[in-house]
């Protein structure tokens, strides 16, 4: 039975199943760095942006929505202008990560952004992360410019 992406994200009994922080981080800190070595951050910013593609959200709502329910924490905008849109990301799961890997970088969330913003606008767009240790969140700077369109 083949479950269509909609489906996977809007599937409400998943919501209710609980997977265990270390599981997570196994896959995500261990499991990815040995498999990718080096190459780890850029590889994981292009695999956000084709995860973008796999599941195209309608506006900003939706991709605080789908940052909650893939376990990767709570996002909140910061700022808008009008070439770009300042997120913050902050919960558990990002404190966790902070605390477990010092080395741990966002750039598969980063690249996520950077893929919507890009369908959503037509314009080519990119993302950058800032991580604050101390105050264990990160800040994730989404940029485009109109001179950039992908049409």
């Amino acid at each position: 039975m083949k479950v269509s992406n909609t489906e996977l994200v809007e599937n409400k009994d998943d919501q209710e199943l609980q997977i265990p922080a270390f599981a997570y981080e196994l896959v995500r800190e261990v499991l990815l760095d040995d498999i990718l070595g080096k190459d780890s951050p850029q590889i994981l910013y292009w695999a956000g942006k084709r995860m973008a593609r796999r599941f195209p959200l309608s506006g900003r709502d939706e991709i605080i929505s789908f940052f909650r329910n893939a376990g990767w924490g709570n996002l909140q905008v910061v700022k808008e202008s009008k070439d770009e849109t300042q997120f913050l990301l902050s919960g558990d799961v990002v404190s966790r990560r902070l605390d477990v890997n010092n080395q741990c970088h966002f750039q598969l969330e980063a690249g996520f952004l950077a893929e919507q913003f890009s369908l959503q606008t037509k314009l080519l767009t990119e993302a950058t992360e800032e991580t604050k240790r101390r105050a264990k969140k990160v800040t994730f700077t989404v940029k485009w410019d109109k001179k950039d369109s992908l049409l």
